[in-house]
């Protein structure tokens, strides 16, 4: 079953990977681990829809899943083993977290979304957040030169076949416009050094934006946007 938001949204993950890790090169040289989750994934979802529905799906659904889930966490090499169950949950979440959407079944949150949340908050709260390279990550990615204008441009596809463009729109706009009246007011960048943090405008473009998961309206989407720049705002507060 090829879709073309897998192998689309792939694509750009692929992109994003090949330039960040020209400046950051812990990401070349984390290839090999990124294959095995690969892997892992296809194994692992052959598995479930086996037990499940006694059926096996083979596409390119993994890696857009794998490697969103790899452009914000992954762990360092004496923890890798807790990435393959960052990735496990991730689809355990699509195969049971479910309602029927339009008539079909489809799943509630976007997976790589769901398990990035779940495994993001127990770090937090347990104080292990630097067995992850999740700092470096953020902080890496604002590396490459024109690091905004590249993200925009690969999402580009995406967003003109897949119709989130609205998502991307009000989540950005509101973020920005938020930051302006802030800096206005205090002289000085609620986020630091910019208007919206380079991982944060990634997830507005490539994270947020499965059209399994997005909302049908437009009205729907520009909201839902807006409450996913006004949440990234309320947490870093």
């Amino acid at each position: 079953m090829l879709r073309k938001q897998h192998y689309i949204q792939a694509c750009a993950h692929l992109s994003i990977f090949l330039y960040w890790g020209w400046y950051w090169r812990t990401v070349y040289e984390s290839a090999w681990l990124i294959v095995a989750q690969l892997l892992f994934a296809y194994a692992f979802d052959s598995l479930l829809g086996w037990w499940r529905r006694g059926t096996v799906t083979i596409g390119f659904g993994p890696f857009p899943i794998v490697f969103s889930t790899n452009l914000f966490l992954w762990f360092k090499p004496d923890w890798f083993y807790l990435q393959f169950a960052l990735i496990a949950v991730a689809f355990a979440a699509k195969e049971f977290i479910r309602w029927v959407k339009v008539g079909q079944g489809a799943h509630i949150f976007n997976p790589s979304a769901f398990t990035l949340t779940v495994f993001s908050v127990a770090l937090l709260l347990t104080g292990t957040s630097d067995t992850t390279w999740g700092q470096d990550i953020a902080i890496t990615q604002f590396y490459p030169p024109h690091m905004y204008l590249f993200l925009f441009l690969v999402a580009l596809p995406g967003q003109y076949l897949f119709g989130v463009t609205t998502m991307t729109m009000s989540a950005v706009v509101t973020t920005y416009v938020f930051g302006l009246m802030y800096y206005a007011v205090t002289g000085t960048y609620l986020f630091f050094d910019s208007y919206i943090p380079i991982a944060v405008f990634l997830g507005m473009h490539l994270l947020f934006t499965d059209p399994s998961t997005a909302p049908r309206t437009e009205l729907g989407r520009m909201i839902f946007g807006a409450l996913y720049g006004l949440s990234t705002i309320a947490l870093y507060v």
